[in-house]
């Protein structure tokens, strides 16, 4: 990945946004600007190349070394403040900016009394550079979907009656594990029954039985990007009525896809989704935003959720996962990935998304 094309476009952005230089604390932005994978890092982008610097403390002197080779690098033992404070002054900057949501109140008194330096508070400058993806991020993301998709096809066999939903869970963490993850994206969200009636239901030891409905929502993380997948299936003959809801959440999910293009707002394609679902009657449980973004994060922009005024560009990834929930019922998720083009959208993932019935 070029991390050193992604911090000059930052720099370019430095006389616009009034500063001389940005300190980047969020661990996402220090990975997307310069490759660096562990859990203490930090980087001054400045206008000059040359005097941009990244910043970790002593575990983690050898690791940045191979991982941000093209970048001049200080290491401290606790004192951070202080590196920092010795940064801005190489530098020569005196109006530096902060990411404020990446900086503690403490942190900020520190980092002020430390350097000779105005701070100035920047909101989301490197995560809107991280909308549009490139070549490299598609396929890792791609490859995190992919590790999913096979999780899906495997963990059907594992539908058994009598099974809770935290071992099905814990199943689907080595499954991914087993095909080529390196984590979990997110908490897995097994839901039977009932329990599929909560967006954010958490496993418990609920066993399947013959009827119910089985939602799971899970997702892979690989070298650092992630997926996001939701499907709702029915273990034995579902009643009509989740049948019903299962078709109408599909039909929310396609017109959600088929809004989706470059220009397009997030609030525009909640909409079209969200009037399918209101003209079945169900407009009270459909209770959460249609889709947000997803790469170094599973939650990162732009939004699609009711009136949103993000703007979807060219190569962004978002997710499309309408729901209905019903009390005492259960509920019905579809979500899918898709990467948004000048003319469209592209589903990544080959999961189907038809009622499957176990």
């Amino acid at each position: 990945m070029d991390h050193r094309l992604r911090r000059e476009r930052i720099a370019a952005r430095l006389p616009e946004i009034g500063i001389d230089a940005l300190l980047v604390t969020r661990l996402p932005n220090v990975r997307y600007l310069t490759g660096f994978t562990g859990s203490s890092g930090q980087v001054l982008v400045t206008a000059d190349p040359n005097t941009s610097v990244f910043l970790t403390d002593g575990r983690y002197t050898e690791q940045a070394r191979h991982e941000v080779p093209d970048l001049q690098r200080g290491t401290y033992l606790s004192n951070f403040p202080g590196a920092f404070a010795q940064a801005c002054g190489d530098a020569g900057v005196g109006r530096v900016g902060f990411e404020s949501s990446g900086v503690s109140y403490r942190l900020h008194g520190r980092l002020a009394a430390a350097a000779d330096a105005d701070l100035v508070a920047v909101e989301d400058e490197i995560e809107q550079l991280r909308w549009a993806k490139d070549p490299d991020e598609i396929a890792l993301i791609g490859r995190a979907q992919a590790i999913t998709d096979e999780a899906f096809e495997r963990i059907l066999a594992k539908l058994v009656e009598g099974v809770s939903e935290r071992d099905l869970a814990l199943e689907l963490e080595f499954t991914m594990r087993q095909t080529g993850a390196d984590g979990l994206a997110f908490d897995s969200i097994v839901a039977f029954g009932e329990n599929a009636a909560e967006p954010h239901h958490h496993p418990t030891d609920r066993a399947l039985r013959p009827g119910d409905v089985v939602k799971l929502d899970f997702g892979a993380l690989f070298d650092g990007y992630h997926s996001d997948m939701t499907r709702t299936v029915a273990f034995g003959e579902p009643s009509p009525e989740l049948r019903g809801v299962h078709e109408v959440v599909a039909r929310s999910q396609q017109a959600g896809i088929e809004a989706i293009r470059a220009g397009v707002s997030g609030g525009e394609a909640d909409a079209a989704a969200r009037a399918v679902i209101e003209e079945a009657g169900r407009a009270e449980a459909f209770s959460h935003s249609l889709g947000h973004g997803v790469g170094l994060e599973i939650h990162e922009g732009p939004s699609l959720r009711r009136s949103g005024e993000d703007v979807l560009p060219v190569v962004a990834v978002v997710t499309v996962e309408p729901g209905v929930y019903v009390p005492g019922l259960g509920g019905v998720r579809i979500e899918d990935m898709v990467e948004v083009t000048a003319d469209g959208c592209r589903v990544i993932g080959t999961s189907p998304r038809e009622l499957l019935v176990i």
